[in-house]
């Protein structure tokens, strides 16, 4: 019987600090069932961390779910930092985190910049990911950036305007280098009120319908580290050459994997997964006809359940 939302809260069996390159400290945790089969959980952005709500995609009877905050991110420390924070470094850091726990592979599981990060490892290191569960395809290129900075205006011209009148005009012709510029300003006084005018640009513009949201001193940190980590990123192309991840998909193609994809996404427009899907054609790919871009709208996680529910039973008789 498909399941018709996520799975009940549950708390970790164990946490911890991994080090890696200093000063990173990356945070992990792991929960439901420590001799399930193991599935690893990517948080977006970059920067955005993750909450206990992305524990719940999984089946804690099933699954031994690992969970992390990137570099950067949620309860990593130092929040924010942007030194030695690149695509290859995370990929790195997956690594050894799955040496850490003495996970053999894994179902690897990742949305939006998850996706990203999702399929970079995938193409590093094929031989560990178990299956592939991809959400808001995001695959870094040039369009796709410039698409979410200059873009969404055709379609959210008002938030856009916000977001665009925050810096001067004379420097609106470059919003990506002014915003990246404030944010990177170690007086809070410059970088947390761009860092407010980023996130809440994207969070408006991310699902189908409106949310609204508080003005937290938790929100202004996590609003930090994900238009902190994204502008870096972004400045910097993913740190990925374009096109390189459709040119690697020969090294995952045989990689059991599910696309789910909002029909109405806007921070990752539907065009970039009917590329992948189409050249990647063993992949299960699912539109969901009523959804934009966020894991939480109901359609979505649905979908995202009922994927994680079927790689459990492959899975368990592999």
């Amino acid at each position: 019987m498909r399941r018709a939302d996520l799975f009940p809260p549950i708390e970790p069996f164990a946490t911890g600090m991994l080090a890696v390159d200093p000063p990173h400290q990356i945070y992990w945790e792991q929960c439901g069932n420590p001799d399930g089969i193991p599935a690893l959980f990517l948080h977006g952005g970059p920067g955005a961390g993750t909450t206990p709500n992305h524990r719940r995609f999984f089946d804690p009877r099933a699954y031994r779910i690992v969970v992390f905050d990137q570099r950067g991110a949620g309860r990593s420390r130092p929040l924010g930092e942007t030194a030695l924070n690149s695509t290859d470094r995370l990929v790195a850091d997956i690594e050894a985190l799955r040496r850490h726990l003495g996970i053999e592979r894994w179902l690897v599981f990742g949305g939006s910049w998850g996706s990203t990060l999702a399929l970079a490892y995938a193409s590093a290191h094929p031989e560990r990911a178990l299956a592939l569960v991809l959400r808001g395809i995001f695959l870094g290129g040039r369009d796709e950036i410039e698409w979410f900075v200059s873009g969404l205006r055709t379609v959210f011209p008002e938030h856009w305007r916000r977001f665009a009148e925050f810096v001067p005009e004379s420097e609106r012709r470059d919003l990506l280098s002014a915003y990246h510029r404030r944010l990177i300003d170690p007086d809070p006084a410059v970088h947390m009120p761009a860092a407010r005018s980023w996130s809440s640009y994207e969070a408006s513009c991310s699902t189908l319908l409106p949310i609204s949201s508080g003005g937290t001193a938790t929100e202004d940190q996590a609003a930090l580290s994900i238009a902190r980590l994204e502008a870096h990123y972004f400045v910097n192309r993913l740190f990925i050459e374009e096109g390189a991840l459709m040119r690697c998909i020969g090294r995952f193609r045989h990689i059991p994997a599910t696309i789910v994809q909002g029909r109405y996404d806007m921070i990752c427009p539907i065009v970039t997964a009917d590329a992948l899907a189409r050249a990647w054609p063993q992949a299960e790919y699912v539109i969901v006809p009523d959804a934009g871009h966020a894991a939480m709208e109901p359609g979505i996680r649905l979908e995202l359940v009922a994927a994680t529910e079927r790689y459990k039973s492959l899975l368990a008789k592999a």
